[in-house]
């Protein structure tokens, strides 16, 4: 990961394809294995805004992909 600048609400980094493949794997496992009583108060976020997270990294990663070929 490389940061390439941030302010107080946000950041511009840059990720390669291991370190997306990471977060959506780590994305997955929070979505998929926590219960819904408690996935905010661990979480800190609710699972629908988790769950855009991961598709839109998932997106990112099939374009990728497109790329490559």
């Amino acid at each position: 990961m490389e940061i390439i600048n941030s302010s107080r609400n946000f950041a511009n980094v840059s990720f390669n394809r291991d370190e997306l493949l990471v977060l959506n794997s780590a994305l997955n496992e929070i979505c998929n294995g926590l219960d819904m009583f408690e996935f905010e108060t661990r979480i800190g976020a609710d699972r629908e805004f988790v769950a855009s997270l991961l598709r839109k990294i998932g997106l990112l990663l099939d374009n990728m992909d497109c790329q490559s070929n």
